[in-house]
C-alpha cells in the first residue's frame, strides 16, 4: 500500500466515522433522549459529553487537515468538502463547545427546566448544521472516490 492509497483510506474513514458519529448522534439518539424528564435529560448529556469529549476534539480537527492535504492532490469536490468540513468545525468550536463545557459543569436542580430546553434547543440548531455539513462532506467525498 502505498502512501497514496493510505491518505485514500484515511480520507475515507477518519472524516467517514466522526460524520456518521455525529449525524447518528443528531438524527437518531438526541430526538430520543429530548423526551426525558430533565434531571434524566441532563445525566445523559452529561454522559454524552464525556463520551464523545475523549474523541471529537482529536477527530474534527485531524479529519480537516487530512482533507485538506487530500485536496491539495483532487479536484474542486475536494475542497468543497473542506470548506463544508470547515463550517461543521467552526460551529462546534463558536457554539456547541461552550454548551458542551457548561452541560458538563451543571450540577443537580443547578438550572430550571426551561433555562436547560432553551439551551439544548441552540445546541441542536447548531448540531443540526455542523452534523449536516459533515455528512454532506463524506458525500463529496464518496462521489469524489466515485468519479476517479
Amino acid at each position: 500500500m502505498t502512501p497514496a492509497d493510505l491518505l485514500l483510506v484515511g480520507v475515507l474513514v477518519l472524516p467517514g466515522f466522526t460524520a456518521c458519529a455525529e449525524f447518528g448522534s443528531y438524527a437518531f439518539v438526541h430526538p430520543v433522549i429530548r423526551r426525558l424528564p430533565t434531571e434524566h435529560h441532563v445525566a445523559v448529556e452529561k454522559g454524552l459529553v464525556r463520551t464523545f469529549g475523549r474523541f471529537m476534539p482529536i477527530a474534527m480537527p485531524s479529519s480537516l487537515v487530512i482533507l485538506i492535504v487530500w485536496a491539495g492532490f483532487s479536484g474542486a469536490a475536494a475542497w468543497g468538502a473542506v470548506g463544508l468540513w470547515s463550517v461543521g468545525l467552526v460551529t462546534t468550536l463558536i457554539v456547541n463547545v461552550g454548551i458542551n463545557a457548561r452541560t458538563a459543569r451543571i450540577g443537580a436542580g443547578e438550572m430550571s427546566a426551561s433555562a436547560w430546553l432553551a439551551m439544548r434547543r441552540r445546541w441542536d440548531t447548531f448540531q443540526g448544521v455542523r452534523s449536516w455539513a459533515f455528512l454532506l462532506t463524506f458525500i463529496l467525498v464518496a462521489f469524489a472516490f466515485i468519479g476517479r
